[in-house]
């Protein structure tokens, strides 16, 4: 019986310590947070200067959040746009949240992955650290491809997979049958801020 319950632990320890997210550098206190990506980033369907997630987020962490989301764009295409805005921000931290219109135009999800897997290589070269937002498939399921934490754990970043699908299945949390409301980018800035503090970034 003894040996049973030693078992239970080691298991239930190395669960814990597998589902812990991985840490990052503390960010200073002038820190620039990058947000990165399409509709879901730039607040569609809200104000999104005021009611966006960044814009939420930028509440929560007193630190300078810059919105670089663009409605409808694709993985490829931000692929492309990616390398400037670097180099416009020089962000400490970026925030990737990308693949919406790739999976809803049935683009292919190698190819999604493939693009996000530059973007995080692009990001990391940059000097930046990376998080990484799943985002669902739009289907009845709404459940996030593995592609993405495939992706976090082949980095060490951490990775919010739950948040998304959580807003999609939720009219309540919604301005139209894809974007969030006010509410529902106020919850998705404040499971980011969770990971902010968990993964050390922000004591």
């Amino acid at each position: 019986m003894k040996q049973v319950y030693t078992l239970i632990l080691i298991v239930t320890l190395f669960i814990t310590a597998c589902s812990e997210s991985p840490s990052l550098k503390p960010l200073p206190d002038n820190a620039v947070i990058l947000t990165f990506g399409d509709s879901l980033t730039y607040g569609t369907g809200v104000n999104s200067a005021t009611q966006s997630y960044p814009a939420k987020l930028a509440e929560l962490t007193g630190l300078i959040v810059i919105n670089k989301g663009i409605p409808g764009e694709t993985s490829e295409q931000g692929l492309t746009r990616l390398p400037a805005v670097l180099d416009e921000i020089q962000p400490d931290l970026v925030i990737l949240c990308h693949g919406g219109n790739d999976l809803i135009r049935k683009l292919g999800k190698e190819q999604l992955k493939n693009n996000l897997d530059k973007m995080i290589t692009v990001i990391k070269k940059s000097g930046a650290q990376v998080i990484l937002i799943g985002v669902p498939n739009f289907s009845l399921m709404l459940n996030v491809p593995e592609l993405y934490p495939d992706l976090a754990q082949q980095y060490v970043i951490p990775a919010q997979l739950t948040i998304l699908p959580k807003i999609e299945r939720d009219p309540a949390l919604k301005s139209d049958p894809i974007h969030p409301n006010e509410q529902g980018y106020a919850l998705m800035a404040d499971e980011i801020y969770q990971i902010l503090k968990v993964s050390k970034a922000l004591e």
